[in-house]
């Protein structure tokens, strides 16, 4: 909560370039392009080049016949910066589309995290009833440790390894944010 304005502050991420900065937003951008070498070092470099930050990242081909991939980016800044950006991916070759799903309004986004946790007696179990609670699935064991699967929106993934903090988490690996527009149209 902002203490001058009243208003809910979106958490950055502690590697956002945006820190310390006033009317910064979190954008997912859908880029439709060739499925070809050196495409994602192109646009990854247009970010890096202009010091922009990439919060989130997946890269996946999505119509094979065509030979089509779609990279979903989450970054953030000012409305300025993040439109910036969507004019500077759509002149890159071969980018065939960019979506702001954002500013579309209307998307899914989801998440894969796998979370491993170690302890024994009493946070053993408060690990397995919080991972109850929030649907996660146990995909490996030992007597000291669970390795656990959890997919959904970015908040509930970061609650659960906040919560998994003082049992005992060990370490995260994270799929990067999935998003697709509702509705039948396509991006």
């Amino acid at each position: 909560m902002n203490a001058l304005t009243n208003t809910p502050v979106a958490p950055l991420s502690p590697y956002s370039s945006a820190i310390g900065k006033s009317n910064i937003e979190t954008h997912t951008l859908s880029v439709l392009v060739d499925n070809e070498p050196g495409v994602l070092a192109r646009v990854v470099g247009l970010f890096s080049g202009r010091g922009y930050n990439i919060e989130s990242l997946t890269v996946a081909e999505v119509v094979q016949s065509e030979h089509l991939s779609r990279i979903t980016i989450v970054t953030s800044g000012t409305p300025v910066a993040i439109e910036q950006i969507g004019h500077q991916l759509e002149r890159l070759v071969p980018i065939h589309k960019v979506t702001d799903l954002t500013l579309r309004g209307g998307s899914v986004e989801r998440e894969l995290a796998m979370i491993k946790v170690a302890g024994k007696g009493a946070d053993r179990e408060e690990a397995l009833r919080l991972a109850d609670a929030f649907r996660a699935r146990v995909v490996d064991a030992s007597i000291e440790s669970f390795v656990f699967e959890l997919t959904g929106a970015v908040d509930k993934i970061n609650q659960f390894i906040e919560l998994m903090r003082p049992i005992g988490l060990v370490e995260v690996s994270r799929t990067g944010v999935a998003a697709i527009s509702r509705g039948p149209q396509p991006m």
